[in-house]
């Protein structure tokens, strides 16, 4: 099944996408927008165009595990995503994703603008392989 992962920012959201085999997730871009209604047109567009099958959203929890605002919000834009796409929309704890990103960016010496441009679909693909290494371990297919 092919799946879009979401990793919402203020100001850049970070798409990626894997392959129907659900083996390889590859970044697919960042998205630039802060307006709640055009951020979700342009996902579902990115959605559409990636032929997407379900989308999953980081869900940004606080260290504890209690959510707040940001989460608040994740959900909230995981509801519209639901409805204006049609796909079921999943959630993927993202604690430590960016972490992650930038880790991957150092072993890559990616730096200064290059890495800002790129940071977020990098999150993203990290969430969509830790979504895809709980889909091996807990579902059937």
């Amino acid at each position: 099944m092919i799946i879009l992962a979401v990793d919402l920012g203020r100001a850049r959201t970070g798409l990626a996408v894997c392959d129907k085999g659900e083996v390889l997730a590859s970044p697919l871009g960042v998205v630039q927008e802060r307006d709640r209604g055009r951020l979700v047109g342009k996902i579902c567009a990115a959605a559409k165009e990636a032929k997407a099958e379900q989308v999953v959203v980081g869900l940004p929890r606080n260290m504890d595990g209690t959510e707040g605002e940001s989460a608040q919000n994740a959900r909230e834009i995981a509801s519209l995503l639901e409805t204006a796409t049609g796909l079921p929309v999943a959630f993927c704890d993202e604690r430590g994703t960016t972490i992650t990103a930038h880790g991957y960016l150092n072993d890559t010496n990616t730096r200064g603008k290059k890495r800002k441009a790129v940071v977020d679909a990098v999150a993203a693909t990290v969430i969509l392989e830790d979504y895809l290494q709980y889909r091996r371990n807990h579902c059937t297919k």
